[in-house]
């Protein structure tokens, strides 16, 4: 079951787009209006020291005040937009509680795979949020089956230690999952660490003539803090991908070594790097 995308939404019809222009070009019209009916000249209104001007310009601003603040009224009540304690509010309608430390995004990700999860069976949305709501060491989880076995998977992923699910980050998934209240009677579930391979990298690297050469002691740790944030279940590793990462400014030619080929990796897996071993190997335009 995919999970739903909230940020692909368009932005809700009863949001009002906000126009202090416009707004006071209305109060100007009624105010001018008025003045008619009471046979009160007035014609001064294109000046900026205008009293009434100024006094509707005032008003306009605490009426975009007021509409501003009913739009964000109405974003809270929506799991899209909704953040901090609204997001609280919110989810817990469906039983959903923020873990300590937990940011808007995971939580609400993890609202709505309760959401997605509430079955009278095991659903994958459904362990797949236990599993994340067991620690926020946990990055991702992946459920799913080997062939025909009848056991359930659940693959986990860590934020810290390149990807890798330590004995005690699993040991919470398994006694998450595991619980009477979760576990499903007829289900076997085995909780393992997603991170199955590990791949070193080689690289030869050629530098602009004026690159201090102290930057090849940066790129390597620059790219695994890339690969720290965009990497996960089923993210491959491929040769592009590191030309692209190792292109920083002031590095005029990158050779990939190893791998030698793209690492293709299956959904409910998960790649860690290994070490990087990068040479200089010369200077070029």
């Amino acid at each position: 079951m995919t999970t739903i995308d909230l940020s692909s939404f368009p932005a809700p019809e009863a949001i009002e787009t906000l126009e202090f222009e416009k707004i006071l070009a209305d109060l100007m019209g009624d105010t001018q209006e008025r003045f008619d009916v009471a046979g009160i000249p007035y014609d001064v209104g294109g000046l900026e020291t205008d009293p009434v001007k100024v006094v509707d310009e005032a008003a306009a601003y605490r009426e975009l005040l007021v509409r501003a603040r009913i739009n964000a009224a109405f974003l809270a009540n929506l799991l899209a937009f909704a953040t901090g304690s609204n997001l609280d509010h919110l989810a817990a309608f469906y039983d959903a509680v923020r873990l300590p430390g937990e940011d808007d995004e995971r939580f609400r990700l993890r609202t709505v795979l309760i959401i997605q999860g509430r079955s009278t069976g095991g659903t994958e949305p459904r362990y797949r949020a236990v599993a994340l709501g067991a620690s926020t060491r946990i990055a991702d989880a992946a459920v799913y089956r080997v062939g025909t076995s009848p056991q359930i998977e659940v693959a986990v992923t860590a934020t810290d230690n390149d990807g890798v699910a330590d004995p005690a980050l699993l040991a919470l998934v398994d006694a998450a999952v595991q619980a009477p209240a979760v576990r499903m009677v007829n289900d076997t579930i085995r909780v393992v660490a997603a991170v199955k391979a590990v791949a070193n990298v080689v690289a030869r690297i050629w530098l602009l003539p004026e690159t201090s050469g102290t930057i090849m002691d940066a790129l390597g740790a620059a790219v695994k803090a890339d690969w720290a944030k965009e990497a996960g279940l089923g993210f491959d590793l491929t040769r592009e991908w590191l030309v692209a990462r190792l292109m920083k400014t002031g590095v005029q030619r990158v050779e990939i070594v190893e791998p030698g080929a793209n690492i293709i990796v299956p959904n409910s897996e998960a790649l860690a790097l290994g070490t990087f071993t990068l040479t200089l190997a010369g200077r070029d335009r």
